[in-house]
């Protein structure tokens, strides 16, 4: 009997050890993830959003835009790894990635660093703001104020001004940051095209200087990750852009790296500890919790569906300026969620469709929504040829005005609540417009100069595809998952 009883007493005593085991187990996990999160938001920083424009673009409907900044100087850690001279903030690299609303697709637009572009009044360090400035070299805004951190906010006013598309976020990724995000990957795979000389990373030295990159396929992280992506003398044309290509592929081999090695704790832990000792940030990313969210929602993207382009650009002397209408239709497909081959990648639109060069939407009906439209210019009559373009497409126009400001150069859509699907549909009318939610009832058009620069539909004419891409945008971008030896090189 006392045997007999003995024995479930030591059941008993082995489950209570398991359960014990199990909930120190629990303990510690917790406790350890705890620990990590505080370690993880210690190494973040964010920069003073004080500093972004009160006249911004409106938000997309579903898409998001993240402003990537690539710093380069010599201040803190920089200083060992060859960044710029002088401890001003300065940038060569920054590109625009739209993730679509479908989080299936993704584009990173490279925006060269001697872009002509305007720049719009920004804040220094001692509170006071600048005056616009009109063919500035894009990379010249960050640098704004000569801070050591640079300017993120001034280059995230000027990209907004430059596309007409709101950034969500603002990421800037130093030298030092960036070198041990490549180790901790384990390295990433590269492509050249030709032998690399330190001569060739640096023009001013002199003689040819010792053998960096023997010419072929290779692995690189740390210091020689950062010589890949600088180098731009001795391959190609020497040029910039040559070295924009050489980047994507480089951040394309990056993607693949992450994606091949997994999600396991044991893969990003490391990744995600270097990422946020070499980021600054915008206030809306400044936490562990948030990266993460935003880090975990690109999963889904296939390789073959995140594409790196360069915004269409040509020579102007030394410098590079925009070509039109190319750059225009660029900025309206990110901002309709259409892809670079026309497919609606927004969250209404169909996923795993074949992709068309010449989509074919469904006809534009407006189905009885409600629209008020305001004429934000002084050109008569475009209140009404709006309205009347509204109600051939089944619109509601409860009325048109004048608006109080009479100088909007874009076009502006809000939309109350439940009011998004039609507003999208209303924004075929008007190619290149904001759309954005607002504390309204039903549609508001505010017309801007560019419905007064575009050509009048005649009464009789059918709803057309939205605008697409030249061929030539298309065919030049490449993919996460191309061949990191191919396309490497402008010239």
């Amino acid at each position: 009997m006392t045997g007999r009883r003995g024995r479930p007493s030591s059941g008993r005593g082995r489950a209570r050890t398991v359960v014990l085991v199990a909930v120190s187990f629990l303990v510690l996990l917790t406790a350890g993830a705890g620990w990590l999160y505080l370690k993880l938001n210690g190494n973040i920083n964010t920069f003073d959003a004080d500093g972004l424009s009160k006249n911004r673009p409106g938000a997309g409907v579903d898409g998001q835009n993240v402003l990537v900044i690539g710093s380069d100087s010599r201040a803190g850690g920089n200083s060992a790894l060859g960044g710029g001279e002088g401890d001003v903030g300065r940038s060569d690299t920054a590109f625009l990635l739209h993730v679509y609303g479908d989080r299936e697709h993704a584009i990173a637009v490279s925006i060269p660093r001697d872009t002509l572009v305007d720049i719009p009044p920004c804040l220094t360090p001692d509170g006071s703001w600048t005056t616009e400035r009109q063919r500035a070299m894009f990379n010249s805004a960050f640098s704004v104020g000569g801070s050591p951190k640079g300017n993120p906010a001034c280059t995230q006013n000027t990209v907004e001004r430059l596309t007409g598309l709101r950034v969500d976020h603002t990421v800037v990724v130093d030298f030092a940051g960036f070198s041990d995000m490549t180790s901790a990957v384990g390295g990433v795979d590269v492509c050249v095209p030709q032998d690399v000389y330190r001569g060739d990373l640096n023009p001013n030295l002199g003689s040819r200087g010792e053998l960096l990159f023997r010419k072929g396929q290779q692995s690189v992280s740390g210091q020689r990750a950062l010589d890949y992506v600088r180098v731009r003398h001795g391959l190609g044309d020497g040029s910039d852009i040559g070295r924009i290509q050489r980047q994507q592929a480089f951040l394309s081999s990056l993607v693949r790296k992450v994606r091949a090695q997994g999600f396991s704790p044991g893969t990003l832990l490391p990744l995600a500890d270097a990422a946020t000792k070499s980021m600054t940030v915008d206030p809306g990313l400044g936490s562990a919790s948030k990266m993460l969210a935003f880090a975990m929602s690109l999963k889904d993207i296939d390789p073959h569906d995140m594409k790196f382009v360069t915004l269409p650009w040509r020579y102007d002397g030394n410098r590079v300026a925009v070509v039109q209408p190319d750059a225009d239709a660029l900025w309206a497909s990110l901002r309709a969620d259409r892809t670079i081959d026309g497919k609606d990648a927004g969250k209404g639109g169909a996923r795993g469709g074949s992709p068309s060069a010449s989509p074919s939407p469904d006809p534009i009906a407006g189905g009885g929504a409600k629209v008020a439209v305001r004429n934000g210019t002084d050109i008569d009559g475009l209140a009404a040829r709006a309205a009347e373009a509204a109600q051939r497409h089944g619109f509601r126009v409860t009325g048109t005005t004048t608006a109080r400001d009479q100088d909007q150069a874009s076009t502006v859509i809000e939309f109350g609540s439940g009011q998004a699907g039609h507003a999208r549909t209303l924004a075929r009318l008007f190619p290149g417009a904001y759309v954005r939610g607002a504390d309204i009832d039903g549609i508001a058009v505010t017309l801007g100069r560019d419905y007064a620069a575009a050509p009048a539909a005649p009464a009789s004419a059918e709803p057309t595809a939205p605008e697409v891409l030249s061929s030539d945008v298309a065919a030049r971008a490449r993919s996460a998952a191309d061949d990191p030896c191919a396309n490497l090189s402008y010239g």
